[in-house]
């Protein structure tokens, strides 16, 4: 086992445990605890490193491009950023630059065909996500926005919708807002059990030769060889590999510390809310700006009607940024989660009263990984970074993988198998990841030193005013 001093901002391992996600409530026990051999295998052509939605999606375009795969998890399966997530899948159309928006838009329907053709039970609905705008300047850029992807991008268009109206807005149960965007493509679901139906089938129908899934195997180093291959040091041996994929979000920097600073661990946090007494189930999912935050909600289909809320980081000194550890919960950040929906949404009849405090079923952490530059980092590692040929990586999804995730890894690991970002017979299609994900060396100097922002509302008014000064 090869350890080693932490850089300051590097992150360290995931915690051994963890505080309990709600979607961890009821794991896969074909997953659980479970190795596909008792050994460690000595040699794979690949080995993925995470078993999050990256790594899943990684794992399964590999195995069907021919490739052996090893894929080393340092707790359970899908225990990390996607199995503690608020559940949602919502592509951002008009806040993204349109490039940008039809990738998301395109990983948005390659999981729902997914789900759709094979019925995976993960509680995909399509539901519509509700925007609410705190200010009068916000509503006036979205209004130019919307105006302007209408118009020059048809393919976008009617696909986000501004309402203004005193009576719309209460008709979307955000009436304290100044306006609302309402767009049709959003999703919640229960993401656990997507990339569980991924893994179960790579384990139990594939030969563990060809798929290999290793369980409490933390990955603690990398090496390479002088004849290109990679070691993979782990606390229970060591596989040689042809190529690596790093599936590792906010833990990159661990394994790649030239990443210190590009990627950095942000704990965030979510709360499974009971509604309140006499409460009305909300339609949509929501996302709104709460003072410094940014919060975003799903309301579950379950019995009780569950309110899965996240968000508030900002709330506390410093925002959990540069945190690893999900094996607390912060007190203050739940205690404004449980209060956060007092006045930002109507839970109850008109004329009704709101709930001061709503009471927590399930409170948990997670930890993202967040790219100083915004964008995710995907494709080859250079030597510069850390890597070299055969060292490949997904990671740094900003809060915002669901939407991303799946192409990203597919098409790296269509790149690792030969093709490109061409197309596939699964269903994915044509994959061009964004020029912005790319890996290089200059978009690393670029980036490096820059800070995360401080203010949810601040990052958004100056990305809408990036996309309507540059005429997007």
């Amino acid at each position: 086992m090869v350890t080693a001093t932490l850089r300051d901002g590097q992150s360290g391992l995931p915690t051994p445990r963890s505080t309990r996600s709600y979607w961890h409530r009821d794991p896969s026990y074909v997953l659980l605890g479970r190795r596909s051999t008792k050994d460690l295998p000595t040699t794979a052509d690949v080995v993925v490193v995470g078993s999050g939605i990256t790594g899943a999606f990684a794992a399964r375009e590999l195995v069907a491009g021919g490739r052996s795969v090893v894929m080393l998890e340092a707790r359970e399966a899908c225990w990390g950023a996607t199995g503690r997530n608020g559940g949602h899948c919502q592509p951002m159309i008009y806040a993204s630059k349109p490039h940008i928006a039809r990738f998301e838009l395109a990983t948005y329907r390659f999981l729902e065909d997914i789900v759709t053709k094979f019925g995976v039970p993960c509680d995909w609905r399509r539901v519509g996500g509700v925007h609410a705008l705190p200010t009068d300047e916000l509503v006036e850029l979205v209004a130019k926005r919307i105006a302007r992807l209408n118009k020059r991008h048809p393919d976008l268009a009617g696909l986000a919708t501004l309402f203004t109206d005193p009576e719309d807005l209460k008709r979307l149960r955000v009436p304290n807002a100044k306006g609302a965007v309402l767009q049709p493509y959003a999703a919640k679901c229960w993401p656990y059990k997507l990339v569980a139906w991924v893994l179960e089938a790579l384990f139990t129908k594939e030969a563990p030769e060809v798929f290999n899934l290793q369980t409490s195997t933390p990955v603690t180093h990398l090496q390479r060889l002088d004849s290109g291959s990679w070691v993979v040091h782990t606390p229970r041996g060591q596989v040689v590999a042809r190529e690596v994929f790093l599936a590792t979000n906010a833990y990159t920097s661990h394994l790649l510390p030239k990443m210190t600073g590009l990627i950095v661990p942000v704990r965030g946090q979510v709360s499974a809310l009971e509604p309140p007494d006499g409460g009305v189930a909300l339609e949509h999912s929501h996302v709104w700006i709460a003072r410094e935050s940014d919060d975003y909600l799903i309301q579950r289909d379950d019995p009780l009607e569950m309110i899965v809320v996240g968000g508030e980081r900002l709330s506390v000194p410093g925002g959990g940024e540069g945190v690893w550890s999900d094996d607390e919960i912060d007190e203050v950040v739940a205690k404004r989660l449980r209060r956060c929906l007092h006045s930002a949404l109507k839970l109850r009849p008109e004329g009704e009263d709101e709930e001061e405090e709503l009471r927590a079923r399930w409170q948990w952490t997670g930890i993202m990984g967040y790219s100083v530059d915004g964008s995710p980092f995907v494709g080859s590692v250079p030597e510069e970074l850390g890597g070299g040929d055969g060292l490949w990586v997904c990671a740094g999804y900003t809060g915002h993988g669901m939407p991303v995730a799946a192409r990203c890894a597919v098409a790296v690991s269509r790149m690792m198998l030969g093709g490109g970002g061409g197309d596939g017979d699964d269903g994915v299609g044509s994959v061009d990841v964004p020029e912005e994900f790319l890996v290089s060396v200059e978009r690393a100097e670029r980036a490096r030193g820059r800070e995360l922002m401080k203010s949810s509302l601040e990052e958004f008014r100056l990305g809408m005013e990036e996309l309507v000064q540059g005429g997007l």
